[in-house]
């Protein structure tokens, strides 16, 4: 892994002084990115071994430090084990992607829909890696 660039939290509070759970600046965005069919093939945890060969994405490799340069937090996000903590190290280190941690873990088998009490941009991947774009499309959202 790369040095990591200083990164401030804001402190919050909320309305009775308790202390809430910090936020990034408004411009610093922190980037989750899932490894298998996004930044690389997509190997199933069932033959983790392929990982060592795994073809790249170049677009991703460019804009993922592009993004890091200037700033912004990345955190990798997978499906993968714990156990395969070596090997995904070892490929993103071979490559040069520069990152901020990887989250071992994720559930498997996709259809997800993140709740949280922060805000939450999902952006699917689907063959091309560039700087984002803002365009309006309908999202789910709970009732007022």
């Amino acid at each position: 892994m790369k040095s990591k660039p200083s990164l401030t939290l804001k402190a919050l509070k909320d309305e009775k002084g308790n202390q809430l759970s910090p936020v990034l600046s408004k411009e610093t965005k922190n980037y989750l990115i899932d490894i298998d069919g996004t930044i690389c093939d997509d190997i199933p945890n069932e033959e983790p071994e392929r990982m060592a060969t795994a073809e790249l994405y170049p677009e991703a490799l460019v804009t993922l430090n592009k993004w890091y340069d200037e700033g912004h937090v990345i955190t990798f996000f997978t499906s993968r084990t714990e156990d395969h903590r070596q090997v995904t190290e070892a490929w993103l280190n071979k490559h040069g992607f520069k990152y901020h941690g990887i989250l071992f873990g994720k559930p498997r088998g996709g259809n997800y829909h993140w709740i949280d009490n922060h805000i939450v941009k999902a952006t699917r991947y689907e063959g091309k890696f560039t700087d984002l774009v803002v365009k309006n499309r309908d999202i789910e959202v709970f009732e007022d």
